[in-house]
């Protein structure tokens, strides 16, 4: 775990939200209904698995490694299950879950293959996972991050795993039925401020005076007028066998 995101748990739970299409996505594909269970893998501050919860009001838990961003999230919802766990270690019985999933969490884990295989255990047959992470094109063509902090791009390639590697991996630790869906989501910045708090982890990864140069120049097109703002995410689909 990230020192930092002990350290920004507050600004985390006050400035992320999320994003409507992923939200969308996972409710209607997962699929996920009043009686499915649902865990989080990576929940941080809890505004996913929180929203589902009150969406749906389906059975739903979450885990994290990290105390503080669970303590924002057990503030959010006395109906959620959430446990300080890693994924690399499920602390669940087999079949426990209809649907697990995680949003720009996979690239933190230290150990993806057994991560994949505790997942695969602990779902139902026919259960699905959802990984919510970036391809290549889509971390060269962030915005505002990779035209105002262009030092990100190297920084976040550096990181992440490739998809056809995500594939693999989840072929070898038993899924099948892989699936990717590109969703996006447009609108123009009301504020800067998670920029200057950095709750984007990948501006706390740039050199100090990289990102001093950058939020001069967002600051200043900001005051100009309207800022685009072009969330992205791939989610890559796998479900576990009926047999």
């Amino acid at each position: 775990m990230k020192a930092y995101y002990q350290e920004i748990a507050p600004d985390y739970a006050r400035l992320r939200r999320v994003h409507p299409e992923v939200f969308r996505h996972l409710i209607a594909d997962g699929p996920i209904h009043l009686d499915s269970r649902v865990l989080e893998i990576g929940c941080g501050t809890g505004n996913y698995i929180c929203g589902l919860q009150e969406t749906v009001r389906c059975n739903c838990s979450g885990i994290d490694p990290s105390e503080n961003m669970l303590a924002e999230a057990k503030a959010r919802s006395t109906t959620v299950r959430f446990m300080q766990a890693s994924a690399e270690k499920l602390d669940f019985p087999p079949d426990a879950f209809d649907l697990i999933f995680s949003v720009d969490v996979v690239h933190h884990l230290t150990g993806r293959t057994q991560a994949f295989r505790e997942a695969h255990r602990v779902l139902r047959r026919d259960g699905r996972l959802c990984t919510v992470t970036d391809s290549e094109e889509i971390l060269r063509n962030r915005h505002p991050q990779s035209v105002y902090f262009p030092e990100t791009v190297a920084v976040e390639l550096a990181r992440y795993p490739a998809i056809g590697a995500l594939e693999k991996e989840l072929t070898e630790a038993g899924f099948s039925q892989l699936v990717r869906t590109q969703v996006e989501f447009t609108k123009k910045l009301e504020s800067l401020e998670p920029y200057r708090a950095r709750v984007y982890s990948s501006l706390r990864l740039i050199p100090q005076d990289a990102f001093d140069r950058g939020m001069a120049r967002l600051e200043n097109d900001f005051k100009k007028g309207p800022v685009s703002w072009v969330s992205r995410y791939l989610m890559l689909w796998a479900t576990k066998a009926a047999f």
